[in-house]
């Protein structure tokens, strides 16, 4: 077995505690029921309870402890390397409404903060999009150079403060990193109370449109006049989302480093081994997070190999020697890059939906929340229409059918895998492996004690199979994302059921 450092747990999560919301209450009836509690789930509840709307958020797992409460927490308009590219696909008044709305989404924070009085180490940072040689120079300055035409706080830099040289950067300035989960349990807090609820532990099955709209849990129903799913990917398959967004795994490894030597500013290389590069308080001093090592979901088994990469980069760079916390995420990325805010489908119109923020959650999260709620008060909202979540598909780009033709591949070739594997005899301690009993395809995991856990192969959703994540000790769906204990329990979905025993 590869030893990896570091405590396997986010640290947003794990330094902060665990609190307890609102008993489930079956037949609850609200304005806006919202499936949920990350960040753009919350931040539209926070609204529309503001606007005077009663909102239940009803939570499958406990609160921020999804995709937010494991991101690396860069609040920022500055997508790596997008607004060239934006220009050239969309033209320049889509793209500068992309980056007015993800800007106005660094700003709703901060207001946020500001008014709630909010502990969570916000704090206004430069930006920075960075190559370390001269092979993306070209890229960065067109970056620069598309980023400034629209109006954004874009400048080209040689210096920064890495402990290392670069050929040049985007710098955005003035914007924010916080502490995801200390902000979004603050928001949470504000709910309950005056007809309006927040539920933990209670996963939401099925949604039906209707006067009102029903909402299916595992523990009874709730009705509301209009729903959000804000799932990372919607639990619901009517609109097609799994088939425009495809979902991407990456990995973060977290260690203390003198604060003396740790750079000002978050950075994002560029490449194909980019690297994320923040720093947080720590415990009185300072915590460098160093992200990357992304692939597609459910496609890498030796996952321990991603952590290592990262490990070498920090200390090789920072000079640091030991780790504190090592932890992955995932997120969906749209064909189109842009994100799907709106509507289920055009036939629905009280049930919305917001997918598809590519790696850029807090700033993409906080502009949907901003967005939806202004939908369902009926207020104009200029941003509506460039991310209508029913707009017109990418399925014809070259990413998309790449994409989808893998998950034809996976859906069939996977049948085949294990077929040689007839006995759990074959799975060795602490591993997991695909083995065929009885004709079913099995995902079987021995642990260091020896004991096997076996579940059915087979994915809830669309029938995938899953594949072994030996660093997470996880069941990973390689067409749409859905994951799993060994023991088969759900950890994120769009699935809504476990494995089957």
């Amino acid at each position: 077995m590869t030893l990896i450092a570091g405590k396997p747990a986010s640290f947003w999560i794990d330094s902060t505690a665990k609190l307890t919301f609102s008993p489930f209450v079956n037949n609850t009836v609200v304005d806006v029921a919202i499936v949920g509690a990350g960040i753009a789930g919350l931040t539209a509840a926070m609204l529309l309870k503001r606007a005077g709307k009663t909102v239940a958020v009803i939570e499958s797992r406990q609160v921020s402890t999804g995709v937010s409460g494991h991101t690396t927490a860069k609040i920022t308009s500055l997508h790596q390397l997008i607004y060239a590219n934006l220009i050239k696909e969309f033209g320049a008044e889509k793209a500068r409404l992309y980056g007015e709305s993800n800007q106005a989404a660094i700003e709703q924070v901060a207001k946020l903060v500001e008014e709630e009085q909010i502990d969570c180490e916000f704090s206004r940072q430069s930006a920075y999009t960075f190559s370390d040689s001269p092979e993306h120079l070209d890229k960065i300055e067109a970056e620069v150079e598309a980023a400034v035409k629209l109006g954004l706080p874009a400048s080209f830099v040689k210096d920064t403060s890495l402990p290392f040289p670069i050929t040049g950067a985007v710098q955005f300035e003035n914007q924010a990193q916080f502490h995801p989960r200390k902000y979004l349990l603050h928001l949470a807090q504000t709910l309950p109370g005056n007809g309006s609820y927040l539920f933990e532990e209670t996963r939401v099955e099925g949604v039906e449109e209707g006067s009102p709209c029903q909402i299916t849990t595992n523990r009874g129903v709730v009705k509301a006049a209009d729903v959000i799913v804000a799932t990372n990917l919607p639990i619901l398959d009517q609109g097609l989302f799994f088939a425009k967004t495809y979902p991407k795994r990456s990995y973060i490894v977290a260690a203390q480093i003198e604060t003396s030597k740790a750079p000002e500013g978050m950075y994002i290389g560029v490449g194909e081994n980019y690297r994320s590069i923040r720093t947080t308080p720590y415990e009185g001093g300072t915590l460098l997070l160093v992200g990357g090592e992304g692939h597609k979901t459910g496609t890498v088994d030796d996952t321990e190999q991603r952590y290592l990469r990262l490990e070498d980069y920090a200390r090789d760079r920072f000079g640091v020697d030991t780790f504190e916390y090592r932890w992955s995420t995932q997120d969906m990325v749209s064909f189109d890059k842009l994100p799907y805010i709106g509507k289920l489908t055009p036939l629905n119109n009280h049930i919305y939906v917001a997918t598809g923020f590519t790696l850029w959650g807090m700033s993409k999260g906080t502009l949907s929340g901003m967005l939806l709620s202004d939908l369902i008060l009926g207020r104009e909202n200029p941003w509506a229409e460039l991310y209508d979540a029913t707009r017109a598909t990418p399925f014809v780009s070259e990413t998309s059918l790449k994409e989808n033709s893998n998950v034809a591949k996976h859906w069939v070739g996977d049948r085949l895998k294990g077929l040689d594997n007839s006995s759990f005899s074959e799975v060795a301690r602490d591993e997991g492996k695909l083995v065929t009993i009885n004709g079913n395809k099995v995902a079987a995991y021995r642990d260091e004690q020896g004991t096997v856990h076996a579940v059915s192969a087979v994915c809830p959703h669309l029938a995938c199979i899953v594949d072994w994540n030996s660093a997470e000790k996880s069941w990973d769906c390689p067409c749409h994302g859905s994951r799993f204990t060994y023991d088969g329990e759900l950890i994120q979905g769009p699935a809504v059921k476990d494995l089957e025993s």
